[in-house]
Order: structure tokens, then C-alpha cells, then sequence
């Protein structure tokens, strides 16, 4: 198992108190579910970076699309819809 570091913040009245009672129905110390939180917020965060850097890798690589290209595809599609819908 990891070891467990402590993390001290300051939270308001109202924000502690919603802690507390998501904690409670779930069964958990406000502790716990303080962590839980916190992973899932640093791994989303983790995952979006993730996300952008294979954009821009594929972007250094040569793999984009250009901006004028998209445009006029998506202007056709639009024609074409319009044709159809009157």
C-alpha cells in the first residue's frame, strides 16, 4: 500500500458542511472522501493533459488538418443539409 501524505487546506462553513453530509451518505469520514476527491480531480486533470499533448504531437508529426480545409467541408455539409430541409 502507498504511504499516506497529509494535504491541510481551508474550506468555508457551507463547502464543509456539504463534504460532511456526501461523506456521511456514503458512508466515509469527510478524511476519506476529502481523497478520493482530490485523486479524481488530479487524475481528470492528468487525463485532459493526456489529451492535449497526443493533439499536439500529432499536430509536431504533420497529422493536422488545415483550419481552410475544415471550414469548407463543414460549409458543404451545411449545403447540403439546407438542399435537403429546404
Amino acid at each position: 500500500m502507498a504511504s499516506l501524505l497529509p494535504i491541510t487546506t481551508e474550506v468555508d462553513a457551507d463547502t464543509m458542511a456539504l463534504v460532511d453530509s456526501v461523506a456521511l451518505r456514503r458512508g466515509m469520514s469527510s478524511r476519506e472522501f476529502a481523497a478520493q476527491a482530490i485523486r479524481r480531480a488530479a487524475e481528470t486533470d492528468a487525463d485532459f493533459d493526456s489529451f492535449i499533448q497526443a493533439g499536439i504531437d500529432s499536430l509536431d508529426r504533420g497529422e493536422g488538418v488545415p483550419h481552410e480545409q475544415v471550414m469548407a467541408e463543414l460549409d458543404a455539409m451545411i449545403a447540403k443539409h439546407r438542399e435537403r430541409c429546404g
